[in-house]
Parts: structure tokens; sequence; C-alpha cells
């Protein structure tokens, strides 16, 4: 069996995979790596498109649209390799991408999960939005990366290459796993359904003790905002529900109680600064996003006794008081 399975989750993306997969499979397939498209119960024909152009794909088909967190936790389960990247139907490899990632899991047994650098299918020579050179959370629990914070996004200029680094979450646009460690800690919690699923995960590896890192010296483009753009409120209210979910979960409960309540202060402004804009879609959005995080917080009924948010690369920093006031980034 081969040791690792590139495994593309689709929900109707036909003409996404009519652009990027004949890449994929060029750059993919080979004696040690396997592609593999999840498919979650589309009805636009793209199985039959996958099995009369790329023959060389391997599908797994499911009934129905599991989600992003459900449906690869389905694929990963059902394929079990020792190795496994997630990757996005919006992402266009590059010739030799996955060979530096997976030589440096076998190298490093104790890292769980890794991502290459990601870089804009559209503006080629900067930064993806969506984890760019590996993802960082600051000291309030909002995430940003190397290379990007909130809408600021740098052009790559070499500044990130180097050694691999220990970051605070790889993305889920090209994530590589240790199966094992992924399938013991259960995986992407389904609860989130999409966004920042990948980032609770990589919280939960780094608290079992496993390294999560970015390499630079393999590369991919992300076209972003394939299944939600940026702007659609649904968009806003997976993220701003979410990143509450996350920290919920991963602090300990009383730390958790006054992170939560000073993000509550913040997400309050972010909902005026909507208000202004006339972005109502966007701030109905940060309500609902609230009532349904006080709604499931419930099911999250254990905490950890270690605050690791405090430990992790990035946290020594806050990019409100850097951004805003300071204007420093």
């Amino acid at each position: 069996m081969k040791s690792l399975a590139i495994i593309i989750l689709n929900w109707n993306g036909l003409e996404l995979l009519k652009k990027l997969l004949p890449t994929a499979v060029e750059y993919s397939v080979s004696e040690d790596s396997d592609l593999i498209v999840a498919d979650n119960g589309s009805t636009d024909g793209s199985c039959e498109w996958i099995e009369a152009n790329c023959p060389e794909v391997k599908i797994l088909r499911f009934a129905e649209n599991l989600g992003f967190a459900a449906g690869y936790n389905r694929a990963i389960e059902e394929t079990g390799y020792e190795y496994t990247i997630l990757l996005n139907s919006d992402v266009e490899v590059t010739p030799g991408w996955w060979q530096p990632m997976l030589s440096f899991m076998k190298s490093h047994p104790e890292v769980a999960a890794l991502q290459p650098k990601i870089r804009s299918y559209f503006r080629r020579d900067y930064f993806e939005y969506a984890g760019a050179a590996g993802g960082y959370l600051d000291n309030l629990g909002y995430p940003y990366c190397r290379g990007r914070v909130f809408d600021n996004v740098e052009k790559d200029e070499g500044q990130y290459d180097g050694e691999a680094i220990d970051v605070a979450w790889a993305s889920g646009a090209a994530l590589m796993v240790r199966t094992s460690v992924y399938l013991a800690l259960g995986g992407l919690d389904a609860d989130f359904f999409a966004h920042m699923e990948e980032i609770d995960l990589c919280c939960r590896m780094i608290a079992a003790g496993h390294r999560v890192c970015a390499i630079s010296d393999s590369h991919v483009f992300h076209m972003g905002g394939a299944s939600l753009p940026k702007g659609n409120p649904k968009k806003t209210y997976l993220n701003f529900r979410n990143n509450l979910l996350l920290l919920h979960k991963n602090l300990p409960k009383k730390r958790g109680r006054r992170v939560l309540f000073i993000r509550r202060l913040a997400d309050t402004l972010a909902f005026g600064m909507f208000l202004l804009k006339g972005q109502w879609g966007d701030a109905k959005a940060v309500i609902r996003a609230h009532n349904d995080f006080r709604r499931m917080r419930r099911n999250y009924t254990r905490h950890p006794d270690t605050d690791i948010l405090r430990t992790l690369p990035g946290a020594d920093r806050s990019i409100l008081i850097d951004h805003y006031l300071r204007h420093s980034i």
C-alpha cells in the first residue's frame, strides 16, 4: 500500500475539477501517493467527469453533503493511509509539491500536521489569506499568519524561507496529517461544519504533545473563497461562531471565561462596524453566531487543565492592538 493519500473533497465542484484536477493528477500520482476525490453527494456530474477524464483518480462517493469536517473524517477513516493531505478543490499544485512534505513528516515523527507555503492563485507573487506561510493565534485567539494579518497580505519575497518552523495551526487548504494521530484525536470537529476546524484540530494536536509545522520548500496556489466568498454573511457567521467554540473547547474553564468575555466585547465592536458600513447581513450573522455559540457550548463539557493558548507560537501579542492602535502591522 502506498504511504500517502492526497484527498480532495468535492461537492458540485465540476468546473473547479475541470480546471485544476488534471494538474493535480500530473503532479500528485506516483509510486508513493494516490489522489482521491471524496465526493459529498454531488449532482453536477463530477464523478462521471472524473471517471471519463482522470481515470488515475480514485473516487469515494458519499450519498449526501457531509460538510468539510465530517466529509474528510469519513474519507480518512475509509482510506487509512499512513499520511494524508487534505487538499482543497480550489488549490493548484506545483511540480514536486508533496515530496518535501512527506520527507519532513517521515523524518520528524513528533510532527502531526504540516503545511506548505500557500500563495494566491490570482496574485501569484503574494501569499493567500487562508494559511499563507503558517498560522498563529494571538493572545485573544484571533487567527493570523506569517504573511497575513487581517486583510493585509504580503508579497512572497522569500522573507519566510528557510528551516521549517513550529506554528499554531496549519491551513486546511493543503493540510498534511499523520493519519494515526488525526484519527486518535477524533479528526476534525464536525460541529464546526467548515472554517477554523483545522485550527481546533491543530490545538488539540499540540495539547497532546505533537508539533505542527510549516515548510517553505513546497508551495501551492489557492484561489480562496471557492465555497464561500469573502463578504458572504454565512462565512462571517461560521468564522465568528467557530472562533468562539475554538476558545471554549481549548482553554481551561476559568481562563476561557475571561477570554470569551473580552472577545464578546470585541465582537460587539465588530457588529457596530458592520452596521456603520451598512453590512446588515454580516451584522445579523454576528448575532446569530453568538446565539448559536451559547447553545452549542453545552456540548463541550470537558476543558483542558493547561492553557496552551499562552504557549502557542504567536500568542505573545495582540494583533488588534498592533494593527489598530500601534499601526505596526
